[in-house]
C-alpha cells in the first residue's frame, strides 16, 4: 500500500536518506558502500555508507535482522568486507583485499553479554588489555577509570559479586581504557530492567560525553536511540533507510517504514487537488508537489490528534491504554479507518465515546501510495 521510495525534502539541506559523507581526514569513521554476505549471494548489508565525527554517538537502530550487528562486527574486524571500503581515522582497514586485524584497529567492544572474565576481579578484568604498559601507568589507568565509571571500592569484587549495572561499568571501563579510536556498542542495555537501563543510559551517555569518545551503538529500541545518539541510522532488510538526528527521523522521517519503526504513526489516504491534499481528517499541504489525481497518504503521530468529546460525532473511540503520563486511544474514523490519539493522562475517555479529531500537526509528511497489486 505505501511506497518505500517516497521522499521527504530535508530542511537542513543534507538531502533525504542520508547525510553529506565526510571524508577519511574528517571522520573517525568512515563506511562507503559497504556490502557484506554470510554467503554468496545473500548479502546481509547492502551499499552501507556512513561516516562518524569525533566524539559523536551514532545510533545503528532497526529490526532483528537488518544488518546493525553485521556492520558493528565488520568494524571490529570480525566480518570481513565483500564490497566498499571502511576506514579508521582516515586509514583503510576493510576492503575486499585488506583485512587489518582487530588487535590492530584499536577498537573498544562493549557486547550484550558483557563478557566479563569470571576468574578476575574487577580490578584485573579492567587492566586485561594494558599488559604491555608498565605496572605504574597500568594502574594509573585502572583507577581513572574506576573513578570515572563509579567502581571505587569494587576493585577486588568478582563480577558474580555485582549488579546487572556494575557488571556493565566494568565492561565499559575495560574498553575505554584502551582509549579506542571508536567503541561499539552492541545491545549493551538489553539484560537490563526497564529502570536500571533507564539509569545506566544516562550514566554511560554522559560518561561518553566526559570523554568525548567516538560510539557506535547498536539496538533495536528508538527509545534508546533518542536518549543517547547524537544522529541515527535506521537499518531495514541490510539498506540504510535514513540517516539524521532522533528530531529529525522522529517529525520528518523519510520513508514509512522510518515513520512507523521510530515511534507510532498512522498513514491516512488522500488525494491531491490543486496543491492540497485531501483527507478524511481534512486538507493539508502537498509538500512533495504532486500532480493533481495523484494517491498519497499523510503521516500523522498519535501526538498531533486531540480529541474533543462531541454527541452525534461519526468516529467514536475503541479503547484506551494507559501509559502513566498520557493515555493513547485507539479511534475509528467513519470510514473504518484507524487512528491514534496521545491524550493526558487525567483525560479520560470510555470506550464507544463519540469524538470529533483535531489535527494539531505542525508539519505534513506526505508518501506516494503504491498501487493495489491487481
Amino acid at each position: 500500500m505505501i511506497s518505500d521510495h517516497s521522499t521527504v525534502p530535508h530542511p537542513s539541506g543534507e538531502g533525504t536518506f542520508q547525510a553529506n559523507l565526510l571524508t577519511p581526514a574528517s571522520a573517525v569513521l568512515e563506511l562507503r558502500h559497504v556490502s557484506c554476505a554470510y554467503e554468496t549471494g545473500r548479502p546481509a548489508v547492502q551499499e552501507i555508507s556512513f561516516a562518524a565525527r569525533e566524539g559523536e554517538i551514532l545510533c545503528l537502530l532497526g529490526p532483528s535482522g537488518c544488518g546493525k550487528t553485521t556492520i558493528l562486527r565488520a568494524i571490529a574486524g570480525f566480518e570481513p568486507v565483500r564490497s566498499g571500503q571502511l576506514f579508521l581515522s582516515g586509514q583503510l582497514v576493510s576492503s575486499p583485499d585488506v583485512m587489518t586485524p582487530t588487535e590492530s584497529r584499536h577498537v573498544g567492544m562493549v557486547f550484550q553479554e558483557y563478557a566479563l572474565f569470571p576468574h578476575l576481579r574487577v580490578q584485573d578484568n579492567i587492566a586485561f588489555g594494558l599488559h604491555r604498559l608498565a605496572r605504574s601507568e597500568r594502574a594509573s589507568r585502572v583507577q581513572e577509570m574506576l573513578r570515572l565509571t563509579g567502581l571505587e571500592g569494587f576493585e577486588r569484587r568478582y563480577p558474580h559479586e555485582l549488579s546487572g549495572g556494575q557488571q556493565q561499568r566494568v565492561a565499559l571501563a575495560r574498553a575505554l581504557v584502551q582509549n579506542p579510536v571508536v567503541l561499539l556498542l552492541d545491545e549493551p542495555f538489553s539484560n537490563l530492567d526497564p529502570d536500571m537501563a533507564g539509569r545506566m543510559r544516562q550514566e554511560v551517555h554522559e560518561l561518553l560525553r566526559r570523554t568525548k569518545t567516538t560510539t557506535v551503538l547498536v539496538t533495536h529500541d528508538h527509545d534508546e536511540a533518542f536518549a543517547m545518539a547524537d544522529r541515527i541510522a535506521v537499518l531495514n532488510q541490510g539498506r540504510l533507510e535514513q540517516l539524521d538526528t532522533p528530531e529529525m527521523m522522529y517529525h520528518m522521517p523519510a520513508t514509512p517504514f522510518v515513520a512507523d519503526f521510530v515511534g507510532q504513526a498512522d498513514f491516512i489516504p488522500g488525494t491531491v487537488s490543486q496543491g492540497m491534499v485531501q483527507t478524511e481528517l481534512g486538507e493539508f499541504p502537498d509538500t512533495i508537489e504532486c500532480k493533481d489525481g495523484t494517491a498519497v497518504v499523510v503521516m500523522i503521530r498519535p501526538d498531533d490528534i486531540h480529541l474533543v468529546p462531541t454527541e452525534g460525532a461519526r468516529s467514536r473511540v475503541l479503547s484506551r491504554q494507559f501509559h502513566g503520563s498520557e493515555n493513547l486511544y485507539t479511534v475509528c474514523l467513519p470510514s473504518g479507518q484507524i487512528v491514534h490519539s496521545s491524550q493526558g493522562s487525567t483525560s479520560v475517555y470510555q470506550t464507544g465515546t463519540t469524538v470529533e479529531l483535531r489535527v494539531l500537526a505542525t508539519h505534513t509528511v506526505l508518501f506516494r501510495r503504491e498501487k493495489s497489486a491487481g
